[in-house]
């Protein structure tokens, strides 16, 4: 029964360290940092080569908002609430605009080349 406690715990923690999933902390290094803060995005316009990944940090004080690709035919995802990040990597070359989910005024493009 012990050697099974142990073996499903190894599971679990391989599983949590190693999914896609994980939050990984400061292990990717974004080509390009952008903030979000007084309802826009800062920088509005960027450009980033083909492999780099762009990390958009809230710095409001209170209110949340999504990084929303939704042209690309991309799902909204989950809020960015005051002090969070979200990382996104660009894969292949092109124009990509966005916009804020809850606040669609807010807008902004990442050219990739």
């Amino acid at each position: 029964m012990f050697l099974k406690r142990v073996n499903l715990a190894a599971v679990m923690l391989a599983l949590l360290l190693f999914s896609p999933f994980a939050n990984t902390g400061d292990a990717v290094q974004p080509a390009v940092e952008l903030e979000i803060f007084k309802y826009q995005f800062t920088p509005k316009e960027i450009t980033v080569n083909v492999g780099d990944t762009v990390r958009w940090t809230n710095k409001e004080t209170r209110q949340y908002h999504s990084v929303w690709f939704e042209q690309s035919g991309d799902p909204e995802p989950g809020y960015i609430f005051p002090g969070e990040t979200y990382l996104r990597l660009f894969d292949k070359a092109g124009s990509f605009p966005y916009h804020c989910g809850p606040h669609p005024e807010m807008t902004g493009i990442v050219h990739v080349q």
